[in-house]
């Protein structure tokens, strides 16, 4: 049975270090806004194991006028526990805390090779395609939380 629940940001690494930045120093894990207070952080574990890693920031992106906006970042489940719907549960955990938090836009930078698990749970595209630097091409992509 899986468990979510709040972790630190270096907790995270063990799992956006072999998910997201393969072959790069540990220290390219470490996202700008980590470290702050109102960032947070949540690891969905199985048999007491670390496997999957979500992280929410507030950043507002230009696309949305919503006053408040969280960003989805480093969200990655370990290629062991992926297809099992680990990250389902994960990104699900996420809405429901936006929800309690009364935050309404969640929106995120997603690999083009996530696109199809993010639009199977009600995530849209915005703009085009873009290329970030030594990890590839990527969307935008965002939902408004139900309040």
């Amino acid at each position: 049975m899986s468990l979510i629940k709040e972790i630190t940001f270096q907790e995270a690494f063990a799992v956006r270090h072999p998910v997201l930045r393969k072959g790069k120093p540990i220290e390219s894990c470490f996202f700008k806004g980590d470290d702050e207070v109102s960032t947070t952080h949540f690891g969905i574990y199985e048999n007491d194991k670390l496997v999957g890693v979500a992280s929410l920031f507030n950043q507002n992106h230009d696309y949305f006028s919503e006053q408040t906006q969280i960003q989805l970042r480093g969200m990655a489940v370990l290629e062991s526990h992926q297809k099992m719907g680990l990250g389902e549960k994960l990104l699900s955990h996420c809405e429901s805390f936006l929800k309690k938090e009364k935050k309404a836009l969640l929106w995120f930078n997603a690999r083009s090779s996530a696109v199809p698990f993010y639009e199977k749970q009600d995530y849209q595209k915005s703009g085009d395609s873009f290329e970030i630097l030594d990890i590839g091409t990527h969307f935008v992509m965002y939902k408004k939380i139900q309040l």
